[in-house]
């Protein structure tokens, strides 16, 4: 759904309050209605042939196309992201990134890919996209000589970018990497879920495609499943050509509920960020912590860089146990009162979610952040460390830094 209005003065806070708000959709209320409807009927002939054959954004067709529940808020979301013409909903972030990718990438065609994505983004490219016959290399996003490399040998369609990569938070150069990737013909797609268009503006950092899960910040409330893909001009009618040939569609129940949360999630994402630097830094004081890794603390290795390029942040990062023991992250898990054992993460909830980042690597390999040898502090060759990450909610964060104490000192005494 194209974007309209002007805006782009105004402070990030007034665009989300304001933002897919036309008066044609909401009436004479504050919230667009929800319109239940697969069937669209029109006055005449006439005006039924003009509207297949114009297809506008924001025109009724048929219940795939959507209605004004659904176009407020992509409208919104187009609104709110620097740079873009448009925004393509889809029924899940997963949904949301294979959509992006088969927007650019056809048979024949070759994708870099960031080595510490999501993992369900990595199974696209070890998976579907390889029955497609598009093949596939994963890089090291730290390494920006060795992606120029690949770059020119493999003269990639697309780049697959995720700041700060999933797990283990690392945070690339992405204007760089999106550079390079230009200069090399590709187009460049990132996960922006983490920061969303809120904390990072992706597309005036180079990007062609941000794509992020509607499910975490936006939502915020753990009720729904949802994703977005927003672009410029160009791949924006790319975004909506290929959603529309793969019958994606969203239900406007859903999409009042995304409409809701997006009110209110550059309040929620402060207080979480907040939190979350508060506890990643009491974490990084704990002797059972053999290291934090969050980019908003000055200690992080990524934090330059996300100083650079992000106005802000999330309740998500992740750390390591000062344990040889794989087990111990489960323990420490299973002894929080506050945390829930669960994926997905940006609700008002918190989480506390046991990793292995290890087993979701290939390039990377087995990253010093995770290893147990020299720089992990433990006996070389003993492998990874047990990690865990956190995602933190609305909870107030003393309460929760006590729920890790105890959970932290539980682990000792097993």
């Amino acid at each position: 759904m194209s974007g309209s209005g002007d805006d782009k003065h105004l402070k990030p806070d007034t665009r989300v309050a304001r933002a897919g708000r036309r008066p044609e959709w909401t009436g004479p209320v504050v919230n667009p209605p929800v319109w239940r409807a697969s069937t669209h009927l029109y006055a005449t002939e006439a005006d039924r042939k003009a509207a297949g054959k114009a297809q506008k954004d924001g025109d009724f067709f048929y219940g795939r196309r959507g209605a004004p529940t659904q176009w407020a808020l992509a409208d919104a979301l187009t609104q709110i992201e620097p740079g873009a013409a448009g925004t393509v909903l889809y029924p899940s972030g997963v949904a949301a990134i294979l959509g992006a990718l088969l927007a650019v990438l056809r048979t024949g065609d070759h994708l870099l890919m960031t080595d510490n994505a999501y993992d369900p983004s990595r199974s696209m490219a070890l998976g579907l996209l390889k029955r497609m016959g598009i093949t596939h290399s994963f890089f090291d996003p730290l390494d920006l000589p060795a992606f120029e490399a690949l770059a020119y040998e493999h003269k990639p369609r697309a780049v697959w970018l995720e700041s700060p990569g999933s797990l283990t938070m690392e945070v690339c150069d992405v204007p760089a990497l999106a550079a390079t990737a230009r200069e090399a013909g590709a187009v460049t797609l990132i996960d922006n879920t983490w920061a969303s268009a809120l904390g990072f503006a992706a597309l005036e950092h180079g990007c062609d495609i941000t794509v992020q899960s509607l499910s975490k910040h936006v939502g915020g409330h753990s009720d729904l499943m949802m994703g977005a893909a927003s672009a410029g001009e160009h791949w924006y009618k790319a975004l909506r050509r290929t959603s529309h040939e793969l019958g994606q569609v969203v239900s406007p129940d859903d999409a009042a509920l995304a409409a809701r949360g997006l009110r209110t999630m550059p309040i929620r994402l402060r207080q979480s960020t907040a939190s979350a630097k508060r506890i990643a830094a009491w974490l990084s004081e704990q002797p059972q912590v053999a290291q934090v890794m969050c980019p908003m603390l000055e200690s992080d290795p990524g934090h330059a860089l996300w100083s650079r390029d992000f106005t802000g942040g999330c309740g998500l990062f992740s750390f390591l146990l000062a344990s040889d023991d794989p087990a111990a992250s489960g323990r420490v898990a299973d002894a929080l009162d506050l945390f829930g054992i669960g994926y997905s993460w940006g609700g008002y909830e918190s989480l506390a979610l046991p990793i292995a980042p290890h087993e979701h690597r290939t390039v990377m390999g087995s990253p010093t952040l995770t290893e147990s040898g020299p720089e992990g502090g433990g006996d070389a060759g003993a492998g990874p460390r047990p990690a865990l990450r956190l995602s933190i909610g609305l909870e107030d964060p003393e309460d929760l830094i006590a729920d890790l104490a105890r959970g932290l000192a539980g682990m000792e005494n097993q």
